[in-house]
Order: structure tokens, then C-alpha cells, then sequence
């Protein structure tokens, strides 16, 4: 069985989602071809199979299925040997909701129905239309949708938890199964009452004190991830009743176990969500209404708060490090990596959008500023153009010199080489031309005196070759000293260039490096006087309006140009330095 458990982690350290997403792709691709997921698919189904066997296999498969379509769908016709016969799927979330089963096999059960439904639409809207009205014709047949309502509303929270979490995977990154989610109705157990839906029946689980917290935090983020870039579910969130209020509650609570926390902040993200994605159509409800009732009632700072203390959780740094799921107790299971995920790419965007509005219901910008404070923030603004351009300058400056810097480095390579074949040639003939110096001198002592008179033509032909030979050599070597003259030079402009655009980098560098620091100057700067402003309509303090002080400004400033209009020129050129107003705001 050890053999068997190491060549199961083998198979998982091909596939696992940690790897590049092409090497992954490319062993999922192998591993159908060669059948092994089909024989992963055999021992997971076969009896007398050891938990820690059967747990491993499960991870196998999940992880050699997930985001491939091929895989999926073939994951999904596989069908258990039981009477009357079911799909896998069915088989395993049997298992998941069974409070019976050990927790690391009903983890990996989980574990592999998201990896099931990873990048997989098709298989969400499948799951989604077992709990419509109109699949509903045959209800001897199980379906995963029946096997997750059964789990949801179970009195184990464990099972809850694992309900709530597979549901809120069918809509990940799919809001049109969000929009068909909020048509499944449940029937009442009390008779001659209307059937309810989904998300109401959620919200009522949501608010009995008899509900334990993991099952709350299971129905938090299955309602966070269902209204998230879905007006329509947010709109009905929003109408149905006590929600809103039990949200102020639970933000409004003062708990002090690290666990309340947790809810209070998931139930500050959820009402965040509602401001969001509010597409203002409900009286009432609006934007601005939610706004108005967390400044009254919650308090914007005490909101953000409570919103960071999900990030702050040891659950947190927990479920963000890796997709699978992994605990040691059922205590441990609380938050999903795509809920974390999620809680990451929206957090600013709802801590900005509460901390927008102040206390009269007015969204604040820079409008609303003083004029002082508005004339800072242009300042700054002033500044951090300047910098963009001579930061888009510097970038066209370093891809000149770098586009320079190719055309010398290859000029020079066909320098170099047309250097090395002329210097060839030169020794070439240099050898050519010892040699027929030896020649003649051989034939020179070995003639007769009266043999100088009647030298042949062909002596006279050779004399007239060497003579042009060394005429070409001279040639040739006169163009070797200018070739390396040239080379010399091109070698020096390349220094010169390269140092040129290493300058310019570095201070491309710094300008970003100031750039940044003024970004944050500016945003701590706009804080402290929106907070100042607070506090002064707080205290009941006037504050002044930006178009009131802006005349008050313009006559001041016009006054004093007329009266000494060379001590103004001399304040404002003082002043238009960007050092010397970054170090007075200082």
C-alpha cells in the first residue's frame, strides 16, 4: 500500500495547481491519452479500498481533472457500481454530507467536486438545473442538487459548512447560474404555505441564534459570492425581510472571541457587496441609503475595521495559501480559497466606496474639499504631472539609445568579422608573397650572366604578379588601420551610449521612487482633511465652501497684485518650486 500511496503523490506532483499552468495542462493531456485517469476512476470506485487510499485518489483525480474540459466531462459520465447505478458525483457528495465519514475523506470529496467544477460552466449549470422547479419531475433519482440542500439544511455544521462552500462554487465566475439560482423554490414543511426561495430560506438559517458559527460562516460566503457582480441577487438580498437589520447587528456587536469577529467582518462585506453591485433601482435601498445607515448606526471606521478583521484571521492566511483543503479538526474549517480570493479583489473597492460619503448622504470628492485643501491637492496633482512627463520622456530617451545601442552592436559584429577576413587575406598573401621572393632569389643564383640579358616572358609575368600582390597588400593593410580606427570609435560611442542610457534609467528610477512618495503624501494629506472636516461638523464648527473661499481667494490675490506686484512675482516664483512645497506640507 506504501508503494501505492507514493505513486499517487507522484501523479498529484505532476498535476498539482502549484506547477505552471502549461506543464499541468500538458500531464492532464498525457494522463487521459494514456488512460490513467480512467484507472484512477477504477480503484476509486472499487471496494476494500484503505481510507488513506481511497482520500489520495480522490485528491489524484480532482487535481488531474481540474480547469480540463476533456477530463471533467469525462469525470462526470463515470458511473459507480451501485443498484440502481450513479454518477461518481453523486457517490462522493453521499459521502461529504455524511457526518459518519472521516474528515480528511469528506475534505477531499470536496476538494475534488471544486476541481470539478474549476473553469467548468458546463458542469455548473448542471448542478444548478438539478434545483430548478423544471428538473424536478423525478425525485426517486438523487441528484448532487438534492445531496446539497440536504447537506445545507442538516443539523450537522460540518455538513452545513461543506454544503454551503460546493454550492458557492457553481457560481464562481458565472453570474448568469447566480441569476438562475434565485428562481429555485423550496416547499415548507408547514402545509398551505407558499414555497420559499433558496436565498430566502438561507437568510431566515442565517438569523436563528440556534445556528452554529461555522454554519454561518458557510451561508456568509455562499451569499457573498451570490450577490458579487450580481445586481439582480443584491436586489433581492436587499427586499428580503430582516436582512439588512441583522447585518447592522452583527457589525454593530461588541464580541471579543476571534471568532465573532471573523463573522462580523464577512457580514460587513456581504452589506459592502450590497453597495457595490447596488444598481439603485429599489426605494430605499439605494447606494447612498446603506451608506447613511452604516454612518449612523455602524460608524465608517468602525465598519472598515470589522471588514479587516477577516484578512487578520489565522483562517485567512490559511485558506489563501492553496486551493485544497486541509485541517487537522473540524474547528479548522471556516473560510475557501476562492472566497479569499474574492474578499481580495473587492476589499478596497468596498472600503472606498463606504468611506466615499460623509454624514449629509453628499459622495465625497474633491468638490467638497475646502479651497485650501483643494489647492494643495492640485498642487500635488501639478507636481505628479510633472513627473509623468519627464517620466514618459525619459522612456522615450531609453528606448532611442537602446534601439541605437542594437544598430552600433551589430555594425560592430559586421566590423569585427569583415576585420578578421581581411586579416586572413593579409597573411594570406603576406605567404604568397615570401614565397615567390624565395623563388626568384633561387633562380637568380643558379642563371649565368649572360642568361640576365634573355630573361623570359614568364620572369617579367611573375615580377608584374608580385608587384601587384604587394601593391594589394598595402591596400589591404591600409584598410585594416582604418577598419580598426572605425572600430575604436564605434567601440567608444557604445560606452558613451550605454553610459548615457544608465543614467537616464537611473533617473527614471528616482523619478518613480518621488512619484510614489508624493502619491502617498497626497493620499495621507486628503485623509487628514476629510477627518479634520469631520471632526469640525462634529464640534459644529463652520467649514468653508471650495466656491466661497476660491472668490475670497481670487480678490485677496488680486488686491495684493495690485499693491506690490513684484512681491508677488517673487512669492510665486519662490513657491513654484515642487521641493519647497513638498517640504512646507511636511
Amino acid at each position: 500500500m506504501s508503494n501505492v500511496h507514493c505513486m499517487l503523490q507522484v501523479v498529484r506532483s505532476l498535476v498539482t495547481p502549484s506547477n505552471q499552468q502549461q506543464v499541468v495542462s500538458s500531464c492532464q493531456k498525457a494522463m487521459k491519452q494514456s488512460k490513467l485517469l480512467e484507472a484512477l476512476c477504477e480503484i476509486l470506485m472499487g471496494s476494500g479500498v484503505p481510507a488513506d487510499i481511497l482520500t489520495e485518489t480522490i485528491n489524484a483525480v480532482a487535481e488531474v481533472a481540474r480547469g480540463d474540459p476533456d477530463n471533467q466531462e469525462l469525470l462526470s459520465k463515470v458511473m459507480a457500481p451501485s443498484t440502481p447505478p450513479r454518477p461518481v458525483i453523486v457517490v462522493l457528495l453521499m459521502s461529504m454530507i455524511n457526518e459518519k465519514q472521516m474528515l480528511a475523506l469528506r475534505c477531499s470529496v470536496l476538494y475534488s467536486f471544486q476541481c470539478y467544477l474549476y473553469r467548468n460552466p458546463a458542469g455548473q449549470q448542471a448542478v444548478v438545473s438539478t434545483l430548478l422547479p423544471s428538473s424536478a419531475a423525478d425525485v426517486s433519482n438523487l441528484s448532487t442538487g438534492q445531496l446539497l440542500c440536504t447537506g445545507l439544511f442538516s443539523t450537522d455544521s460540518l455538513a452545513n459548512w461543506f454544503s454551503s462552500v460546493a454550492l458557492m462554487h457553481t457560481l464562481v465566475d458565472n453570474t448568469s447560474q447566480k441569476e438562475e439560482l434565485l428562481r429555485v423554490l423550496l416547499a415548507t414543511s408547514a402545509g398551505g404555505h407558499k414555497p420559499i426561495t433558496l436565498l430566502e430560506q438561507c437568510t431566515n438559517l442565517l438569523q436563528q441564534e440556534s445556528y452554529k458559527l461555522q454554519s454561518k460562516v458557510g451561508l456568509l460566503m455562499l451569499l457573498s459570492m451570490w450577490v458579487a457582480h450580481c445586481p439582480t441577487a443584491v436586489k433581492t438580498l436587499l427586499q428580503t425581510q430582516g436582512t439588512m437589520g441583522y447585518l447592522t447587528a452583527q457589525i454593530s456587536g461588541n464580541e471579543h472571541d476571534e471568532n465573532e469577529y471573523l463573522v462580523q467582518g464577512l457580514c460587513a462585506f456581504l452589506m459592502g457587496l450590497c453597495i457595490q453591485f447596488n444598481d439603485n433601482s429599489l426605494a430605499g435601498q439605494k447606494r447612498d441609503d446603506i451608506c447613511q445607515l452604516i454612518i449612523k448606526r455602524i460608524g465608517q471606521e468602525n465598519f472598515c475595521n470589522k471588514l479587516n478583521e477577516v484578512s487578520r484571521h489565522e483562517a485567512y492566511s490559511r485558506a489563501c495559501k492553496q486551493p485544497q483543503i486541509r485541517a487537522k479538526s473540524a474547528i479548522e474549517l471556516l473560510l475557501d480559497y476562492e472566497y479569499c480570493k474574492l474578499f481580495k479583489g473587492l476589499e478596497a473597492l468596498v472600503v472606498k466606496m463606504v468611506t466615499g460619503f460623509d454624514v449629509n448622504g453628499i459622495e465625497l470628492t474633491e468638490l467638497t474639499l475646502s479651497s485650501e485643501a483643494s489647492a494643495l491637492v492640485a498642487q500635488y496633482k501639478g507636481i505628479i504631472r510633472g513627473l509623468d512627463t519627464q517620466i514618459t520622456s525619459l522612456q522615450e530617451t531609453v528606448k532611442q539609445l537602446e534601439s541605437k545601442n542594437t544598430e552600433q552592436e551589430k555594425k560592430l559584429t559586421e566590423l569585427q568579422s569583415l576585420n578578421h577576413q581581411l586579416t586572413d587575406q593579409n597573411t594570406l598573401l603576406k605567404a604568397q608573397l615570401g614565397a615567390r621572393k624565395n623563388n626568384d632569389s633561387t633562380s637568380t643564383n643558379s642563371s649565368t650572366p649572360n642568361n640576365d640579358n634573355n630573361s623570359s616572358p614568364t620572369n617579367h609575368a611573375t615580377l608584374e604578379a608580385l608587384n601587384a600582390a604587394q601593391f594589394q597588400t598595402n591596400l589591404y593593410y591600409t584598410e585594416n588601420l582604418r577598419l580598426q580606427q572605425e572600430l575604436e570609435n564605434l567601440r567608444k560611442r557604445l560606452q558613451e551610449t550605454t553610459a548615457t542610457a544608465n543614467t537616464a534609467n537611473e533617473n527614471y528610477r528616482k523619478l518613480q521612487k518621488d512619484q510614489e512618495d508624493l502619491l502617498e503624501l497626497l493620499t495621507d494629506q486628503e485623509n487628514k482633511i476629510q477627518r479634520y472636516e469631520q471632526q469640525m461638523r462634529a464640534a459644529g464648527l463652520p467649514v468653508e465652501d471650495e466656491e466661497e473661499a476660491e472668490n475670497e481667494d481670487n480678490s485677496n490675490s488680486d488686491e495684493n497684485i495690485i499693491s506690490n506686484p513684484s512681491s508677488s512675482l517673487t512669492n510665486s516664483i519662490e513657491n513654484s518650486s515642487p521641493q519647497h512645497a513638498i517640504t512646507q506640507n511636511i
